[in-house]
């Protein structure tokens, strides 16, 4: 009995060794898996894609290829249709949310069945170890490729959660030819973004990634096909899928053909990109986000475009310039006056068509204005009290010196109301009311505005402005005529968004940087290009302007240009809202014969117009302050131009005493300002803000009292028609 007993001690403590022994192997192999994993060399967990450019509702305006070809298209599950992520969770990993990395049940099911079938049927795969093979770019039939992609799968899943690893296998997946990630694959064969499915498209972008140059839907139809059916009826067993909307989708078409990728807006993309790509080059690289995540290097430019009106307006152009001849391009900017914001931007006819130089962004070219600046003299005459639109003006033979401008037309209509000579866009009136308001006040205000008027090297702004004699850019011309439509006041044009869409609410970091600097406007507050008066009047004149054949009056301020030659065609109008500037003509500078501002770009402008949504706004009711009487009903001194600014006119001019020009005066509501004048020729008439004041005529002071604080225009006319004017600012 006792050595039975002590055979049965005995063969427990063999147990009990034994039991420990197999704990202490699998606890050493635990640590040493542990450990395997953890020191696992992982690629780049941020592989680079395609940069985007979007418009302002989160639109793909355009994307370009990364370095090595590819289209790789940033996406994030949440941009994509849930059906087609059910359809992928149940072909490729049903337990994906459930295992470390690696399905031990999809493995040896798949062993099984591959010793069944003699050779290999499937891998067992999940889509942990398939994001670790794409990022690696691995091979995956050898036992070692398998081993890495397992290792490189665990290691994953502890330094990813499952969001961004679904994720990169969205931005990762091949899908046949330079094209990868869902998103990138969704618009190449179906021409959308992949929010929106159909089942028969789901499981085709399902399909494709298993083998995605047998089954190029433009190479291999017939396989893409089957392919699809095979996901199609799988799902349904799956249950993510219902039986009937299977055999809906089966009898869906598949694409044949891949289609381009949007091109929107090519040259202020191409621009905005390389900005973004300047501006970081002078940043340190940034940080990975923690614990997964979108990258903060991949680059997403949300602009202020309308992709809708952008794609409106490019074909307009394009179909308008080639009625016009093979060399002649056209380029148009939308913008809202009201905010900024550029609405559309087209910078050629036709960016692929080398006889048109479709390359060169002509929005941003130097060109001459020809009589687009017409308007700007005028306001600036009425603001100094030089004219009004009834006053009279002389369309005659004149030289300025030994400047003699003819009109267009080489005729000549005599005595015009200042109203009638915008009208008619002629050229004596124009030159005479600079010489009155002078050149340099009025380069003065372009600036003001924003605008960078280009001079001859050394030259200093002579009379030769009124007609076009400066450079400018289309760019510069919608950003003078957006401060007059606003009243006077400048705004600064901008093309970029301030924040992402909802669609990139991911990528808060990558667009932090979506600022610009906007286009230039001097001052840190927006400042006058003219008074609110002034600008009324102009935008008043242009409404009135005779319009093209089957456009509908009174509906748009609108002015248009033709410059020395035959070289440049413009026009260029605003509504209460909108500004819209067109320029026709050769990007060479060649003379492009028969084009005119009024019959080649003005109805382009008023067609453009009919595009916006909503419909076009009125122009503003007219300020309570503006001076509204037929000629005759006129001061005096405003009933006919007379130049003002030769020596003889000169002499004994008034000059503002008080207050000084650009002076800041304090004042309290409600009380008076004294006006004084001195030299001059009584009687006296003042103007404040353009509005006449009734006063004393023969009194060298007056009072007046200011509608509140802000700028104030002074000016005052002697009987002779002399004139002198002050623009303070009341505190």
């Amino acid at each position: 009995m006792k050595e039975a007993s002590h055979r049965v001690r005995g063969s427990g403590g063999s147990l009990r060794r034994c039991i420990l022994a197999v704990a202490l192997a699998i606890g050493i192999t635990a640590v040493a898996t542990d450990h395997w994993i953890a020191n696992t060399t992982l690629p780049s967990l941020f592989p680079p894609v395609s940069a985007t450019v979007l418009d302002r509702n989160g639109t793909l305006l355009r994307a370009y290829q990364v370095e090595s070809g590819l289209w790789r298209l940033p996406v994030s599950a949440s941009e994509v249709d849930r059906d087609y992520i059910a359809m992928l969770f149940a072909y490729e990993d049903k337990r994906f949310h459930d295992h470390g990395g690696v399905d031990l049940r999809a493995m040896a099911r798949a062993a099984w069945s591959s010793v069944k079938a003699g050779r290999i049927v499937s891998g067992g795969s999940t889509l942990t170890m398939q994001v670790a093979r794409l990022l690696e770019d691995a091979p995956t039939r050898s036992f070692r490729a398998k081993l890495r992609q397992i290792r490189v799968a665990l290691a994953l899943e502890r330094q990813l959660d499952k969001a961004a690893i679904l994720d990169l296998y969205l931005t990762l997946a091949p899908f046949g030819g330079n094209i990868e990630g869902v998103r990138a694959a969704s618009l190449v064969w179906f021409g959308q973004e992949p929010r929106r499915l159909t089942p028969a498209q789901a499981a085709l972008l399902v399909a494709l990634p298993q083998s995605p140059e047998d089954r190029r839907p433009d190479r291999h139809h017939k396989a893409a096909r089957a392919a699809r059916d095979r996901v199609l009826a799988r799902v349904v067993g799956a249950g993510a899928l219902a039986a009937g909307d299977a055999r809906a989708a089966r009898t869906e078409t598949v694409p044949t053909e891949r289609l381009p990728f949007p091109q929107l807006a090519p040259h202020l993309a191409n621009r905005v990109v390389q900005e973004r790509i300047a501006r970081r080059s002078l940043q340190a690289s940034p940080s990975p986000p923690a614990g997964g995540g979108r990258s903060t290097s991949h680059m997403v430019v949300t602009t202020t475009l309308d992709a809708t009106l952008q794609a409106d307006l490019e074909a307009l152009l394009r179909q308008r310039a080639r009625t016009l001849g093979p060399a002649i391009s056209a380029a148009a900017i939308v913008a809202d006056h009201q905010t900024g914001d550029i609405l559309a931007s087209v910078g050629s006819a036709d960016l692929m068509d080398p006889r048109r130089k479709g390359f060169i962004d002509m929005t941003r070219a130097v060109r001459s204005p020809g009589s687009t600046l017409k308007p700007l003299i005028f306001g600036l005459a009425f603001e100094q009290g030089l004219a009004h639109p009834e006053t009279l003006i002389d369309d005659r033979p004149t030289a300025f010196g030994r400047y003699a401008p003819q009109n267009f037309d080489r005729r000549y209509y005599g005595t015009v109301s200042v109203r009638k000579a915008l009208h008619l866009s002629l050229n004596i009136p124009a030159v005479a009311a600079l010489e009155g308001v002078g050149p340099a006040r009025m380069i003065a205000r372009m600036r003001r505005a924003g605008a960078t008027p280009i001079l001859p090297p050394g030259d200093a702004p002579g009379l030769a402005i009124a007609l076009g004699g400066l450079g400018m850019t289309l760019t510069d011309l919608v950003q003078l005529y957006a401060g007059m439509a606003r009243g006077g006041e400048a705004v600064a044009l901008r093309s970029l968004g301030k924040r992402c869409p909802a669609r990139d609410a991911g990528a808060s970091s990558a667009c932090a940087m979506n600022e610009e600097a906007p286009h230039h406007v001097q001052g840190s507050e927006n400042p006058d290009i003219l008074t609110p008066e002034a600008a009324w009047h102009v935008a008043d004149i242009l409404a009135g302007a005779p319009v093209p054949g089957g456009a509908a009056p009174d509906t748009l301020a609108f002015k248009t240009g033709t410059s020395y030659g035959h070289r440049d065609a413009w026009a260029v109008g605003f509504d209460g809202r909108h500004v819209i500037g067109l320029w026709f003509g050769r990007p060479d500078g060649a003379a492009a014969p028969g084009i005119l501002g009024l019959q080649t770009a003005a109805p382009v402008l008023f067609e453009a117009f009919a595009r916006l949504k909503p419909a076009p706004t009125p122009l503003p009711v007219a300020p309570a302050t503006v001076l509204r009487l037929p000629n005759a009903d006129l001061p005096q001194p405003l009933k006919r131009f007379r130049s003002r600014t030769s020596p003889a006119t000169q002499a004994n001019a008034p000059k503002i005493a008080f207050p000084p020009d650009g002076a800041k005066l304090a004042w309290r509501s409600g009380d008076p300002l004294a006006l004084k004048v001195g030299g001059g020729t009584a009687p006296f008439t003042w103007l404040v803000d353009g509005a006449p004041l009734p006063a004393d005529p023969f009194a060298r002071q007056v009072l007046a009292t200011p509608d509140g604080p802000g700028f104030l225009s002074i000016s005052v006319i002697d009987a002779l028609g002399k004139a002198a004017r002050a623009r303070v600012r009341i505190e």
